[in-house]
């Protein structure tokens, strides 16, 4: 078998079978085929698309090129859930011990931020004393004790997909429909979940900007998991504007706990994605029949504080201070708080998602490359949204910055952050929410 000889199968639309997939992929983790062969091969799979088995051969074959993980001592039906990323989305911070509560346990390998879109590890690290590293012996043992536990992912995980996804950032290839979902899928795979609940954002925060565009990767993913024999299913939500109201890793928590705590003034579409994705990973896992029945139980568990309790049980397992859950002020704070006004009076008619995750970033809560180092306590707190009606002057957002942002800096952030709030004498009414929902046996579209 050769690589020149897979390259121009696949350039000419043939379909490879697993073994040819997977001499492709073990060849290129070894160093034995080449970044220009990988590069041509990649490209043909732009041009010339994957297979539904091409597509699971290929994730299987990374999944497998590292360590994977053995959840098979973990009581019951293991439910994963994955964003494919955006801005103020702090749903797994609720979702972990919200659906742990519910007896679905919840063994989840998170990753942290890069750009504008931040990471469930990062915003775990801003509660004092959180261990993010567990052995695989700790990690299932923590799940069979309290049902949940949340850590970073091992180093070694999915090693073919770390290589091909940076020679595909530099190909002009990362847009690859069968690459992309192999790339997310080969991670949960490998993460060891019996059933995966996916969470597509749509829109101009996410990777995907258009509707039919995300419920393609949807598919993809969706007929991965089929194949391989895990139930998937994936929920299209909007990102054309910040889920949540926080922006920044400590800011981000401290919603997530209003939310396991009842508060007012938290984002009503993050509970709604929320209890979106928790009522599938119910389903999924056998505890509830129906979405909405499923839906229900959530909110009872929120009501009667469970979910509270075993958000307090999770940070105490792993090392952190159990007393943030009922005190989020023990949580890191920025040194003064900066208000955005808005240029003129109007209603807010759209926001630009992409726009503040950066201009977060550039307050030090985000990494603009993966050596970055980030300020837990800084970001960006949405004062308006969609649909909202502002006056002259008014605050839409509030900076949250320390000592080391002035000058300049800090007034670049102003211009971007107000700009990001688009402002009009008539109101428009939010986008819809769940757009989609994409299953085995098909799509189901809300817009």
């Amino acid at each position: 078998m050769r690589a020149v000889d897979l390259i121009r199968a696949k350039r000419d639309g043939a379909e490879l079978t697993p073994e040819q997939i997977r001499f492709l992929i073990e060849g290129y983790v070894s160093g034995e085929v080449p970044d220009y062969q990988m590069s041509a091969w990649a490209m043909a799979v732009f041009f010339r698309g994957m297979t539904a088995r091409e597509t699971a051969a290929l994730t299987l074959a990374m999944a497998e090129s590292g360590d994977t993980v053995d959840l098979s001592a973990v009581r019951g039906v293991k439910v994963d859930k994955h964003s494919t990323g955006g801005v103020g989305d702090t749903t797994t911070l609720i979702l972990a011990p919200l659906v742990a509560s519910c007896g679905v346990p919840v063994a989840k390998m998170s990753g942290r931020g890069l750009g504008h879109t931040g990471g469930t590890i990062d915003k775990l690290e801003s509660i004092p004393g959180f261990r993010v590293e567990l052995s695989q012996q700790e990690f299932v043992a923590q799940v069979n004790r309290i049902g949940a536990a949340v850590i970073s992912q091992s180093g070694n995980i999915t090693p073919a997909d770390k290589l091909l996804y940076g020679l595909r950032d530099v190909t002009a290839t990362i847009e690859a429909v069968p690459l992309i979902a192999s790339s997310v899928m080969s991670k949960k795979i490998a993460a060891g979940a019996d059933a995966i609940v996916l969470d597509v954002k749509t829109g101009g925060g996410a990777f995907m900007k258009t509707v039919d565009d995300s419920i393609r990767l949807a598919e993809a993913m969706v007929a991965i998991g089929t194949e391989v024999g895990r139930r998937t299913v994936a929920v299209i939500s909007d990102m054309n504007q910040p889920l949540g109201n926080a922006i920044g890793n400590a800011l981000e928590v401290r919603e997530a706990l209003a939310v396991l705590r009842g508060e007012s003034g938290v984002s009503p579409d993050l509970i709604e994605v929320t209890l979106t994705l928790g009522a599938h990973m119910l389903v999924l896992g056998g505890a509830a029949p129906s979405v909405e029945a499923a839906k229900e139980t959530l909110r009872a568990k929120l009501a009667s504080g469970e979910a509270l309790r075993k958000f307090a049980e999770l940070l105490g397992a792993q090392g952190g201070d159990p007393a943030v859950a009922d005190d989020p002020s023990r949580l890191p704070s920025a040194a003064r708080v900066v208000p955005v006004p808005a240029p003129r009076a109007g209603a807010v008619t759209a926001i630009e998602a992409e726009a503040l995750g950066t201009a977060a970033m550039l307050l030090g809560a985000g990494r603009a490359t993966k050596s970055s180092s980030i300020d837990l306590s800084v970001g960006i707190r949405l004062l308006k949204r969609i649909g909202d009606t502002v006056d002259a002057g008014e605050s839409v957002a509030e900076l949250h910055v320390n000592a080391a942002m002035g000058g300049e800096a800090l007034d670049d952030v102003l211009r971007r952050t107000a700009a990001a709030f688009e402002l009009r004498d008539a109101a428009a009414a939010p986008p819809p929410l769940v757009r989609a929902v994409v299953t085995k046996d098909g799509v189901e579209r809300f817009d």
